[in-house]
This record gives C-alpha cells, sequence and structure tokens, in this order.
C-alpha cells in the first residue's frame, strides 16, 4: 500500500518527464547494416601476407584480416567453360549451385522478370537498400536490372592483343602470350601504358573503381538509407599491369618457385588445359624458372597496387561515418596457378585454383579470428541476406557462414567440398582427402591434403587407399546428384574398381 500510494503522489509531469510509455509502443529498431563487397579476380588464397606469404605486400588486406574473421578454407565450385569467373559470379549472383546456375543464366539472356527479381541485388533492393555496382561484371543478366546505380561496367578482362594473332602455334601466339621466352624478351612490359589493357582510358581500371566507390561514399554519408556495394575489380587478372613502382618492389631474386613447380603437367591436354588454352598460353611450353618468376613478379606486384585502392576505399567508409554498422566481404571469384603444377590458370581442381581468400569485418563479428570450416564463396550471399534481416529464399543453394564467423553454431559447414570443370574433372574433398577425377582419360589422383597441403604425392595407387578412394569416388557420385550434374562418372569408377 505505501509503494501505490507513493506513486500516486507523483505529479504528472515528472511521470511524463521521466519517459513512462505505454505497453503499447514498440522498441527502437536498429537500422539495417551496410553491405559493402570488395570483390578481386583470380586471386589464390596465399597471395595475403597475413595468411603466410611472406613475399607478397598487402597491409590494407592484412588490415581487414586483423580487423575480423578469415575463412582460410574457402572454395569455387568451378566453371563450364574456359572462362570459370563466368560460372562464379553467376552462382554468386543468382545463389544457385554451379550446374542450375548454367540453366538459370538463359533467364537472364532472355529479360525475364522474375529470374531477374532473383538476383543477390534486387533481394537486396527488396529489403530497401541502395544497390550499386561498378567493375568487373561478366553474366549474362544487364547489370542495370539487378544494380539500382550501375558506373563502369568491365568485361571479363582488359583488351589484349590476341586480335594481332592466333593461339594455334606459338609462333603466332599475340603480344603479351607466350612470354618472356628468356631473359632477354623484352616484348612486352607491365607498367607500359601503350599497351592498354588495364591502362586503356587513361586511368588504371583499380583506381577507376576506387574513385567509383568513393564518389558513391560520399554521396551515401548524407542518407540513411542503408547501402549494398558491390565493388568488382579486374585485378589481378592477365594481363597483369601495374605502376613500375609497384613491379620494382619484386625484384625476381625475392621471389621463390612453389613447391609444386614442374615444367609441364603431365595430364594437361587430356583435361582441357593445353597450350591453346588461352591462360596457359600466357608463358611458353615447357615452363621454365625465369618465366613462372616473372609471372609471379606481375602476380604480386597487380595484387599490391590492388591492396593500395582497397585502402583508400576503407579509409574512406571510416571517414563516413558508417563504419560502425557496415559489414565489408572480401573475397575473389577463384584462384590462380601462376606456376604451380606446370599451370598457369584457374581451370584446374588444385587448391591454388579453387580456393580463394575470404574475410568478413563487421560488428560483433570477431576480431583477429580464424576459421577453417570449409565453405564456398557464394556463401557471402547468402551471408549477406541474413545480416540484412532477408529469409533465404528456397532456390538458394548456398548457406550462410554468420553463425560459424560468430561462433554462436556451425550450421552452414558443409560434409564435402564439390568441385568440377566442364565434362574434364571432378573433385571431392573430404575429412582432409581430394579425389580428382579425370573421366575422359580414366586418372584418379588421391591427395592427403593434411600431410601434403600442395598436392605433390599422388596416393592414387597406394592399395592401403583403396577403400578410401571408393568411398570418396562415391560421396563425389553422390554430391552430382545434389547439385544436378549429370556427367556420367560410372565408366571411370567401373574401370577403376578392376584396378583395385
Amino acid at each position: 500500500m505505501k509503494h501505490s500510494s507513493l506513486i500516486l503522489s507523483i505529479p504528472l509531469f515528472v511521470l511524463i518527464q521521466f519517459g513512462c510509455s505505454s505497453a503499447s509502443e514498440e522498441p527502437t529498431q536498429p537500422p539495417p547494416p551496410n553491405i559493402v563487397f570488395l570483390f578481386a579476380d583470380d586471386m589464390t588464397y596465399t597471395a595475403i601476407q597475413a595468411l603466410g606469404n611472406t613475399e607478397i605486400e598487402t597491409p590494407n588486406l592484412d588490415r581487414l584480416v586483423q580487423q575480423g574473421t578469415t575463412f582460410t578454407h574457402t572454395y569455387n565450385m568451378g566453371g563450364w567453360n574456359g572462362a570459370v569467373c563466368i560460372a562464379s559470379r553467376s552462382m554468386m549472383i543468382s545463389g544457385r549451385s554451379l550446374w542450375r546456375a548454367n540453366q538459370f543464366k538463359d533467364r537472364w539472356q532472355q529479360n525475364d522478370s522474375l529470374a531477374l527479381a532473383q538476383t543477390w541485388g534486387n533481394l537486396m533492393k527488396q529489403q530497401g537498400y541502395s544497390t550499386y555496382l561498378t567493375g568487373k561484371w561478366h553474366v549474362a543478366a544487364n547489370p542495370d536490372s539487378v544494380f539500382q546505380t550501375v558506373r563502369h561496367v568491365r568485361p571479363g578482362m582488359p583488351g589484349d592483343f590476341r586480335s594481332k594473332g592466333s593461339f594455334d602455334s606459338p609462333e603466332t601466339m599475340p603480344l603479351g602470350y607466350n612470354r618472356p621466352k628468356n631473359e632477354q624478351d623484352t616484348s612486352w612490359s607491365p607498367y607500359d601504358t601503350a599497351m592498354g589493357g588495364f591502362w586503356e582510358g587513361g586511368q588504371h581500371w583499380s583506381e577507376v573503381l576506387r574513385d567509383d566507390a568513393l564518389d558513391f561514399l560520399d554521396s551515401a554519408t548524407a542518407k540513411s538509407d542503408p547501402f549494398f556495394m558491390y565493388l568488382a575489380f579486374n585485378a589481378p587478372h592477365d594481363p597483369r599491369q601495374a605502376p613500375k613502382a609497384f613491379v620494382n618492389r619484386y625484384p625476381l631474386d625475392s621471389i621463390s618457385l612453389p613447391e609444386s613447380w614442374m615444367p609441364r603437367y603431365p595430364y594437361d591436354e587430356g583435361i582441357g588445359l593445353g597450350p591453346k588454352l588461352r591462360d596457359e598460353a600466357l608463358a611458353p611450353f615447357p615452363r621454365t624458372e625465369y618465366a613462372t618468376k616473372v609471372h609471379r613478379q606481375e602476380y604480386y606486384a597487380i595484387i599490391t597496387h590492388l591492396d593500395e585502392q582497397i585502402g583508400k576505399i576503407l579509409d574512406a567508409l571510416e571517414a563516413s561515418g558508417k563504419m560502425e554498422n557496415t559489414y565489408i566481404f572480401f573475397s575473389a571469384d577463384h584462384g590462380l596457378s601462376v606456376g604451380r603444377h606446370g599451370l598457369l590458370g584457374k581451370q584446374n581442381m588444385y587448391d591454388h585454383s579453387l580456393r580463394v581468400p575470404l574475410m568478413l569485418v563487421g560488428p560483433d563479428i570477431p576480431a583477429n579470428q580464424v576459421v577453417d570450416t570449409d565453405v564456398y564463396l557464394q556463401d557471402i550471399m547468402a551471408t549477406s541476406l541474413e545480416l540484412a534481416d532477408i529469409p533465404k529464399p528456397d532456390y538458394v543453394d548456398f548457406n550462410s557462414f554468420l553463425g560459424l564467423a560468430t561462433g554462436e553454431s556451425t550450421i552452414g559447414a558443409y560434409e564435402a567440398i564439390y568441385g568440377s570443370y566442364i565434362n574434364y574433372q571432378r573433385m571431392i574433398r573430404k575429412d582432409g582427402m581430394k579425389l580428382i577425377v579425370y573421366p575422359n582419360i580414366n586418372q584418379v589422383l588421391l591427395y592427403d591434403l593434411q600431410q601434403d597441403p600442395n598436392e605433390t604425392t599422388n596416393l592414387a595407387d597406394d592399395s592401403a587407399y583403396a577403400d578410401q578412394i571408393t568411398n570418396l569416388f562415391q560421396d563425389l557420385q553422390a554430391l552430382q546428384q545434389q547439385y544436378a550434374d549429370t556427367l556420367d562418372l560410372q565408366p571411370t569408377y567401373d574401370q577403376l574398381q578392376s584396378q583395385l
């Protein structure tokens, strides 16, 4: 009774002044977070200093590693043609796995309004996001039908000199390919702006994208709407061009050869990776130590130049006052060989070509944390939907890794990772082992990834692994069914069983 009489004696204006509210009032909802996706092209998982590569300088990517959570085992499923980036980006934009995305892209080409509405950009727009794209696109959908604001749409790669030559023989290769033949070969320079490529238009494409991003952030500072930025660099795709100062940071005597380096991959022709494949034609056959080091020098230089542009974007985000409510993803569409296993490109099932860096920075994301759970890079799309409070549509095949990043759950982990390249190659990675199948030449490779991370010792001919090979092959066939892969591996399996 004493408490009741005391409350009744308090003047009404005091109750109002101290904010007594009715039970019907709703609590204030936090504003939706901003999403920034930094997307590199052809960047392998080992190309960041903070993740173990002491030969490369990446202070701003290191900054993302230190400020957020890094997924060290992130994969692309592969590709349905030599331009693996098309498949990777189509999966990212559609949320569909490899072969479903291959079928789905036809609806984009027909300008199917429902198919376009189901894209990543439009899902964010429907939730009230201001959506923005600049840089490499390389999917069948019209970018203006996916993003509200579009700047400097770039093709699959900067122009090269292929129109001036033929891939039919080494003697007719276009300028920029089949080089350097020796230490006297100065036919092409990564910092000669007359070579076009990334220099087309007068400013390096990575710098143009940086300026586009800074312009958008400048305009977004005064707005309250959440934004989704899709910033897709062409770097470090070839032609691997960078200003001379960046190339000079990497003298050849400071660059090592990969542990898996070899003059030529023994199965290259049988799996579609011979000298006529554009990516592989960049360097002479057989590979030389000198040519490999030159290509790695140029690769490191363009990545360090890319890193500098990313740093300026991160600085602008911090200056905008938006950082405290922004999540930043960094990844790449796939990796690259750059000399490993005698290969230059990404059209293979080795980790250097399937595996990419992936960092997530943002509110409630642990800093300087490493997660080694296997994920797909296209999980970024599903994760961003969860951050934006958008229910994941049934057609999205990929998982959010937000719970893995925060440590709150293991939802999103995969039992096995699947890989595919046209009809030439299939792969399964499970329980620390990798099985690669080359059905056209009935060849099988097996690697123990924990003992042999560089994949240099093939265990497939060791009878001690016969049961493991059989189990992995059957698991791979199950993944084929799960991901609508219609390639018949049974003849290869039957032959394998006859040999075990």
